[in-house]
């Protein structure tokens, strides 16, 4: 069923799933998410005797890498799982989940409530980058990092 207004990406939640040390709700609110996006390319094939044309075949997609930005947290178990992958070349694949939430709000309850409209299944994530922000003492701004995840796919349910 498509809506009748466009969404808001401000209210969402981010998952990494089966990493010890974080529980069920998560490990901390993240600022920003990017690379939910796909591409599909093509290959050329000329056709033997017919040059008006080329054939253009699709090849298989190439997924973003999935940035995940947050205020820097000191012991994280994410950001532990990222280090350990870098330091002991040992990288342990997870799944990670990205919901668009929407406010909805009933006549019964006066509160608003939260409702997932949209879930991205990331699958087979693994680092690939992690960045702390710049230190300045002139700006008086929160430590961000900056984690980028590489996987296989991902898979979208309403």
């Amino acid at each position: 069923m498509a809506s009748d207004y466009p969404l808001l990406g401000l209210f969402f939640e981010v998952k990494v799933l089966n990493i010890k040390g974080i529980g069920a709700d998560g490990e901390g609110s993240f600022q920003e998410v990017t690379g939910l996006s796909f591409k599909v390319g093509s290959k050329d094939m000329e056709e033997g005797g017919e040059n008006r044309f080329i054939h253009k075949f699709p090849l298989q997609p190439k997924y973003d890498n999935l940035v995940l930005k947050r205020g820097m947290l000191i012991g994280s178990p994410l950001i532990q799982w990222a280090t350990d992958a870098v330091s002991n070349f040992k990288f342990e694949p997870k799944t990670v989940v990205v919901k668009l939430n929407n406010l909805v709000y009933s006549d019964a309850k006066k509160e608003p409530t939260f409702k997932t409209v949209a879930t991205w299944n990331i699958v087979n994530a693994y680092p690939v980058s992690l960045k702390v922000s710049d230190f300045k003492a002139q700006e008086n701004s929160i430590v961000l990092e900056t984690l980028e995840l590489s996987y296989d796919y991902f898979t979208l349910s309403n």
